[in-house]
């Protein structure tokens, strides 16, 4: 995909459609964590915020356990001041 001098793009339309974005509708740009979040302004957000909150607890959950509980809150901010 290729941005235009104006700064513009054209969203696929599978990626329209999967995304829920509609023609002439209004979308949301968000940056969140070094990406470009495009959005539908409409309800249809309220289906990506709920996708990606169902993609990070996954991610928690995948790290349930994996912590080293010996390691104390003190040994941790020094290892990530020092």
């Amino acid at each position: 995909m290729r941005v235009s001098e104006k700064g513009q793009i054209t969203l696929p339309k599978a990626l329209r459609e999967a995304a829920g974005i509609a023609p002439n509708s209004e979308v949301r740009i968000s940056f969140e964590g070094g990406r470009l979040i495009v959005e539908p302004s409409d309800g249809a957000s309220r289906e990506a915020i709920a996708l990606r909150v169902r993609r990070f607890s996954k991610a928690l959950d995948a790290l349930t356990g994996t912590g080293n509980p010996s390691i104390s809150t003190d040994d941790v901010m020094d290892a990530t001041r020092g």
